[in-house]
């Protein structure tokens, strides 16, 4: 799926960035079709192109006794369905080869989690369902390196394929940004900045991750600012009780006002940057 592909699925013709949104985890099928339908009212009325993403299984934890999923298959009919309701291209994160041809099943985009992206027989399964790919850059990774990742998906004829942005390990339990990673990465792929996770503080001594939502519109505006073909934000009606990434989401109450400022911030550079070129 290209972009102008995903403008056409949407039916939406408009200058402004992708979202990517949802919850990190899909906990069940009430609080799934919530949360798509909250965002899509909102991104309709922004005339924002939206992609639903819920995470159908979560096999990155650090504590054994940590939220993995309700059951692959569950999750995934319940993806499957919420693109069906809401007419939207849904988006979840593969872990294994043996996911790659089950999650094309039920999803649109195909995404592959930062700490794998390194893994070219994983990558080679996802880009082989024909399906587009997003690839999430390593924390561990420079955005000259991604470049490979790409090529490891175009090497097998598929041209769909994203970066996605999530931030770079600071030290052993923070996370930073280099927005001059921004122009990098879209000389290879459309290039989309992960907002909220971003924000993780990864390694917190008690095996939970911690995070920043308090600084989620300074780096979603700061992306936008440089450019980023979309953005991608976690969202939860409660995040404190979320199964997965709670403490990183931003509570859906505040969303509609966030994307607001953000369109807003997009429509202006659209129509203004080249006045200063």
């Amino acid at each position: 799926m290209s972009l102008a592909d995903l403008h056409k699925i949407s039916h939406i013709n408009s200058k402004q960035f992708i979202l990517i949104s949802g919850p990190c985890a899909i906990e069940g099928e009430e609080m799934a079709m919530r949360i798509a339908e909250k965002i899509k009212t909102i991104s309709d009325k922004l005339s924002l192109p939206y992609i639903f993403k819920g995470s159908f299984k979560k096999a990155n934890r650090s504590r054994l006794d940590s939220f993995t999923g309700i059951g692959d298959e569950k999750a995934l009919k319940i993806l499957e369905k919420v693109g069906k309701r809401f007419n939207l291209p849904t988006t979840t994160d593969i872990h294994q080869i043996q996911d790659a041809a089950m999650a094309a099943n039920y999803v649109d985009i195909i995404q592959i989690p930062a700490f794998l992206v390194r893994q070219t027989d994983l990558l080679i399964a996802a880009a082989k369902t024909n399906k587009t790919i997003n690839l999430k850059k390593g924390q561990f990774m420079s955005p000259e390196s991604m470049q490979y990742a790409v090529d490891k998906i175009k090497s097998t004829g598929n041209e769909n394929t994203w970066i996605t942005d999530r931030g770079t390990q600071f030290g052993y339990q923070d996370l930073i940004v280099d927005f001059r990673g921004i122009p990098v990465m879209k000389k290879f792929a459309p290039t989309i900045l992960d907002v909220t996770h971003s924000l993780q503080q990864p390694n917190q001594g008690n095996g939970l991750t911690g995070g920043r939502p308090e600084s989620i519109e300074t780096l979603a505006r700061a992306g936008i600012s440089t450019g980023v073909d979309g953005i991608f934000i976690e969202t939860h009606f409660d995040p404190s009780n979320a199964k997965s990434d709670g403490s990183n989401m931003l509570d859906i109450k505040h969303l509609e006002g966030l994307l607001t400022r953000l369109a807003g911030l997009k429509k202006y550079y659209e129509e203004n940057l080249s006045k200063f070129d």
